[in-house]
């Protein structure tokens, strides 16, 4: 079953999901549930990871993990389930560049349970039932500067819109998303074909919002984004119409991680130009 479901379960209706317990992929509700299961008695035998780093916060891997003594298998995932009527056993393997099981890599695990921690996708059915159009990149609607989708008077945020790392994050979009709502209402927001592209660069996964109309920005627009894979000792460059406008200095950048930047409008010189940002080694 899946690490939210397990999680259900135990928060909600007192049932632990088993005792020997393996689990598959490093997110951090899976990462929560190992350290969760092992203190209602469970014993949780390892975390297996696809790719050659976490998923997860580096604090839950210190906290869940380490803290524990839960090994963390990377570039592994489960090959083989046994068990009839109830699971029994599963074995893992060590995978190559391409994903890959590798042979003679295999470990077997004597587990009862097996929980799934391989990704969240945003809530949005409801978008799928009106018609708005999806980022294919975020699953969640393209939104503009407002938190307005591309149906004007509908605004999205949080989890609807990309999927968050801390429920902190989820409220501000919310309070923004709102505060927007009532602006549209009181006709304060200016509709205009007039928008700055928001293009994700090299080492860049995606950028919300999508696009930005100047004439509804007061001071600064806050970009949030996601890296494609773990990066240290990086600058994060910021280019308008391929001029560099801001360059920063990163120690590390990991996927798990939402990275946000504040960009100020004084900066944003072209209503119909391109705003990117990409990651570089120079």
């Amino acid at each position: 079953m899946t690490a939210g479901i397990a999680q259900r379960y135990l928060n909600i209706d007192g049932y632990i999901a088993g005792k020997k317990v393996f689990i598959l992929g490093s997110g951090d509700i899976g990462l929560i549930m190992a350290r969760r299961m092992t203190l209602e008695g469970a014993k949780v035998l390892g975390v297996a990871e696809l790719m050659p780093y976490s998923n997860g916060l580096s604090r839950n891997i210190a906290q869940c993990l380490n803290d524990f003594n839960i090994p963390l298998y990377l570039s592994h995932t489960v090959t083989k389930i046994i068990g009839k009527g109830r699971l029994e056993a599963i074995e893992i393997s060590q995978v190559d560049e391409k994903f890959n099981p590798i042979a003679g890599t295999e470990k077997r695990f004597d587990v009862d349970t097996l929980l799934l921690s391989i990704g969240l996708v945003p809530a949005n059915e409801l978008l799928d039932d009106i018609n708005i159009k999806n980022n294919p990149r975020t699953r969640g609607a393209f939104v503009n500067e407002s938190m307005e989708t591309e149906v004007p008077g509908i605004f999205s945020c949080g989890n609807v819109l990309h999927v968050h790392d801390l429920v902190d994050f989820v409220t501000n979009e919310g309070r923004k998303a709102g505060n927007s709502a009532a602006k549209y209402l009181k006709g304060a927001l200016i509709e205009t074909s007039d928008a700055i592209i928001c293009n994700p660069g090299n080492g860049i996964g995606y950028i919300v919002p999508g696009k930005i109309r100047l004439v509804n920005v007061d001071m600064s627009v806050k970009l949030n984004f996601r890296v494609r894979q773990p990066f240290h000792d990086v600058w994060l460059i910021v280019k308008m119409d391929g001029a560099v406008i801001r360059k920063i200095k990163k120690p590390h950048m990991l996927p798990a991680e939402m990275e946000t930047l504040e960009i100020k409008k004084e900066l944003l010189t072209n209503p119909n130009g391109v705003l990117s940002v990409e990651v570089s080694n120079e």
